[in-house]
């Protein structure tokens, strides 16, 4: 490259980054600044006519400017693309990968194939205004916003930023406030509904006083248990990211949650039957939370168990060398197409059920949430008519610290 180009690339590509650096400077955004320098940069070359390599009069051969700008592009994680016209003229490695490696030459409204990206493309300038939000392109579930820049040339710049999380979040969230105003609107609206009866007369039958307070109650402590698995779901989330650093025994967890399963009576308590093997090394976690795990997986196993059937919770050593904690019942079990998303809030195979129970619905979230911040894994298998087994895989704490010691297996029940 003769120095006089050499000099006026370097100064485009400086002068880009500079109105990069100004855009962000002034509250622009990410992606306004992504378009900027790639404008700039494609302006810059523009301007200059070089299309590649000229010869040079002496010494080694200059850089290949197109191949420079391609590393450039392809250096941007989302998909970018060039358009002259309504010709693709250069893509960026993102843009092939979603739409195709074709795509350069094509018209780009056939490039990319969606209505309302083609009412956008179809006019020689870009419009103003909002993002065009393109659903389904790519994959069914993936949603995208398409942004355009324009550089000083007329050349456009597209830019495909992925909205797929964002919307996924945003989803959950929705239906999160729907679902707990539901849950906490249902008992509220039974409680209301009693004390109306009760003020207009009813209360003056002591047995049907009695009977009206006893539901009263329930409710409330339906609602109460609900709002303390909604604390209860939000902290474990907060600390998420934050390892834990006690060093639990599972074993003698589980005992002390078999003693208060126990001392608070109930007619299944008999039928549950816990075990653990000798010798077991001790895992990093965090003891509230790990005693929470216990009481979720065996209270369930108890609701959803056939009355009289046994409900067996163990504590091993698995294959991989992990402490698995599991819990086996014998009910009805569940369905195939259900197991995937039984670890949603609020997602109940028997919602009728459940709430007869005292469900609140979160139970199994938290169990998730509990084993993701500890770096486990659940694991859950049923059959229908047969029963439910659900497991849990934490992995022991570090060969190298002192181990806790079972000095015999305990088997209680």
């Amino acid at each position: 490259m003769p120095p006089r180009f050499a000099r006026r690339l370097s100064g485009a590509l400086v002068i880009a980054l500079l109105a990069a650096a100004a855009v962000r400077a002034l509250g622009g955004t990410p992606d306004a600044v992504v378009v900027t320098l790639v404008g700039a940069v494609a302006a810059g070359l523009a301007a200059m006519g070089i299309r590649g390599p000229a010869p040079a009069a002496s010494g080694p051969a200059g850089p290949d400017v197109g191949q420079i700008l391609d590393e450039v592009l392809d250096g941007i994680a989302e998909p970018v693309l060039l358009v002259r016209g309504k010709r693709v003229t250069c893509a960026n490695a993102a843009a092939r990968a979603l739409l195709g490696r074709h795509i350069v030459g094509e018209d780009v409204r056939v490039a990319i194939r969606h209505p309302a990206a083609a009412d956008r493309l179809a006019g020689e300038a870009p419009l103003p205004g909002r993002p065009v939000e393109l659903v389904g392109l790519g994959a069914p579930d993936q949603r995208w916003e398409m942004r355009i820049g324009e550089t000083s040339d007329g050349a456009r710049i597209v830019h495909l930023v992925d909205q797929s999380g964002r919307h996924a979040a945003e989803k959950m969230r929705v239906d999160f406030v729907a679902n707990a105003s539901h849950e906490l609107r249902t008992p509220l609206a039974s409680i209301l509904g009693f004390v109306e009866t009760l003020t207009d007369g009813a209360g003056d039958d002591p047995a049907l006083r009695a009977r009206f307070l006893k539901v009263m109650f329930d409710e409330a402590q339906r609602m109460q248990r609900l709002i303390e698995d909604l604390i209860s779901l939000s902290r474990i989330e907060g600390e998420k990211y934050r390892l834990p650093a006690e060093r639990v025994d599972i074993g003698e967890l589980l005992e002390d949650v078999y003693a208060e399963l126990a001392a608070g009576g109930g007619d299944r308590v008999v039928d549950v039957t816990i075990g653990f093997e000798d010798d077991l090394p001790a895992v990093v976690g965090d003891e509230v939370q790990l005693s929470q795990l216990i009481h979720n997986l065996v209270g369930n196993a108890m609701k959803y168990g056939r009355p009289g059937s046994p409900v067996t919770a163990t504590v091993g050593r698995d294959g991989s060398g992990m402490i698995r904690f599991t819990v086996t019942d014998e009910g009805e079990g569940i369905p195939a197409q259900h197991i995937p998303r039984l670890t949603e809030r609020f997602y109940r195979v028997d919602a009728g059920r459940s709430r007869s129970i005292g469900g609140t619905g979160l139970g199994l979230a938290i169990v998730k949430h509990i084993v993701e911040r500890h770096r486990g894994r659940l694991d859950i298998a049923s059959k229908v008519g047969v029963g439910t087994t659900v497991s849990v895989a934490l992995p022991p704490a570090e060969p190298d610290r002192p181990t806790v010691t079972a000095e015999a297996t305990v088997i209680k029940g």
